[in-house]
């Protein structure tokens, strides 16, 4: 009842405002107005259990963090976890043929890591899962566009792309290894892949940890670009939840954090 006659208090000094031809007197009473339903709100508000602060209602973020998690982070963490580790093997393949004496091979690893490295993320996620198919059914002879699900199709992306990345890192780690330990190789009768693998990529790999894991968390961000195919990532599960409840001070806040 209280709550009620507070309510019809501050509706009925703001119309009074309205219908005040002084300026003075029509601001206090809206003031006064609005404050007394403003508080009646935040009073319902903490009375059901929610966190507010101010004009934030924190709850929002209890009721939905099993969504959040369940669908939004466990697709972030598989994406990010696939494409790094493929685009770690792939990028040292890269890596490995710029630095080849077969000129053939490092023209064509260069090509490749200038060309995916000038074009945005955003871009090649769109062309790939909407032209690719078509491209496909033009090579085959096939009669429809080849079917590729979003999920592969973002794996892939993001694979290729961030190879062209973790490639400048790995050959700048294996040329930070002194050419003598090369030479040693060579001297016990190993060929140049086997010292890649047994002498040289082991030592490289320990001076690029620091930075393939700054390349990782870059590559964990970026996985927010794939609502243009419509997937539901940790950001995009936010935005949902945000949208729906309208909150969106608080999801976004908490999806930065």
């Amino acid at each position: 009842v209280a709550s009620r006659r507070s309510v019809t208090r501050g509706c009925c000094a703001w119309r009074d405002a309205s219908r005040s031809t002084s300026n003075s007197a029509t601001q206090s009473l809206i003031i006064a107005g609005s404050t007394s339903i403003c508080s009646i709100f935040h009073a319902r508000r903490s009375a059901a259990g929610g966190i507010d602060v101010g004009d934030f209602d924190f709850n929002v973020i209890q009721r939905s963090v099993g969504y959040l998690f369940r669908e939004g982070m466990t697709f972030t963490l598989t994406l990010t976890a696939l494409a790094a580790a493929g685009g770690i093997v792939f990028g040292t393949l890269l890596a490995m043929m710029r630095l080849s004496s077969y000129r053939a091979l490092s023209l064509v690893a260069t090509g490749y890591v200038n060309l995916v490295r000038s074009i945005p993320l955003l871009l090649v996620i769109f062309w790939f899962y909407f032209l690719v198919p078509y491209i496909g059914a033009w090579m085959t002879g096939a009669s429809r566009p080849i079917q590729v699900g979003a999920f592969a199709s973002t794996v892939i992306t993001f694979t290729m792309f961030e190879a062209a990345y973790y490639s400048e890192i790995m050959r700048a780690g294996i040329q930070s290894i002194p050419r003598g330990q090369v030479s040693a190789g060579y001297a016990l009768g190993l060929d140049y892949w086997q010292t890649m693998a047994k002498i040289v990529l082991p030592q490289a790999f320990r001076n690029m940890i620091p930075i393939l894991l700054t390349q990782t968390i870059i590559l964990f961000q970026d996985t927010s670009l794939v609502y243009v195919l419509s997937i539901t990532d940790f950001l995009g599960a936010a935005s949902k939840v945000a949208q729906r409840d309208g909150r969106l001070v608080e999801m976004y806040l908490f999806a930065a954090l």
